[in-house]
């Protein structure tokens, strides 16, 4: 009998990170689920892994702390003994008025970047050593399209993900040639992240992206977790690089 693979997804709760742990299980991998604050959720998707025909592990630790990843970590070592694949997921971000500079607080930019560039930073490094056991092993981390060019996300959001960016390729430099390191750069995605940050004005907004974009919808979580899957299963010659998942907006304006 094949030995399942085995996964990490942070933020595997909600969202794409959700998304992710299906695509994940369906492709014959047991996942390691790490949640913030979403235990229910965490738990519904771990039901539908077992489903799947594969184990699921829960972990709740904040990924930007760094002891908690280090027993995150061990607790994997216990369970899977390895790791093939780590999916960068979790995030936060800020509230600000757009365009108000005075609106932000510090303490929020200050927890973005916690979150979302040091805890990547601290669950990679942590899961090296797994990873190296693992067959083919590869990284995937869920940047964002406002990490590439401006947008009306709050502003230590967007700079988190040019950092994320950033630090995708240097990863990818100091890991290769034992592990690969990419990243996938979403457009406006449907669903409760973009419905949060456009609030009353999510339809309009959305379905005036989705009719300036050449596919003539917005990206969704499943999208996402399909390019994931792309670039952790096949593309085995590609690292580095930064995969823009928007139906061709960008590319035609």
């Amino acid at each position: 009998m094949t030995q399942r693979k085995k996964a990490l997804v942070t933020g595997g709760a909600t969202g794409i990170g959700r998304s992710a742990v299906l695509a994940l299980a369906r492709a014959g991998y047991d996942v390691a689920i790490n949640y913030g604050s979403s235990a229910k959720a965490a738990q519904e998707v771990a039901s539908e892994v077992e489903k799947l025909g594969g184990k699921a592990l829960l972990l709740q630790c904040d990924v930007s702390d760094e002891p908690a990843v280090r027993r995150m970590m061990g607790e994997i070592e216990a369970a899977f003994g390895h790791l093939d694949a780590l999916v960068n997921n979790a995030g936060t971000t800020a509230k600000w008025k757009v365009k108000d500079l005075e609106s932000l607080d510090l303490a929020e930019w200050d927890r973005t970047f916690a979150v979302n560039v040091r805890g990547l930073f601290q669950v990679t490094r942590a899961a090296v050593p797994l990873l190296k056991k693992g067959t083919q092993p590869a990284i995937v981390n869920t940047a964002s399209i406002v990490g590439l060019r401006p947008g009306p996300q709050p502003l230590p959001y967007a700079a988190s993900k040019a950092a994320v960016v950033n630090m995708t390729k240097t990863l990818a430099w100091n890991l290769g040639p034992d592990i690969r390191v990419n990243a996938v750069a979403p457009g406006w995605m449907e669903g409760d992240w973009m419905e949060r940050m456009l609030g009353d004005k999510y339809e309009s907004l959305m379905g005036a992206r989705a009719k300036a974009t050449p596919l003539k919808r917005c990206v969704t979580a499943d999208d996402v977790a399909e390019a994931m899957m792309g670039l952790i299963e096949g593309m085995r010659f590609v690292t580095g690089e930064i995969v823009v998942i928007d139906g061709g907006f960008t590319s035609s304006t």
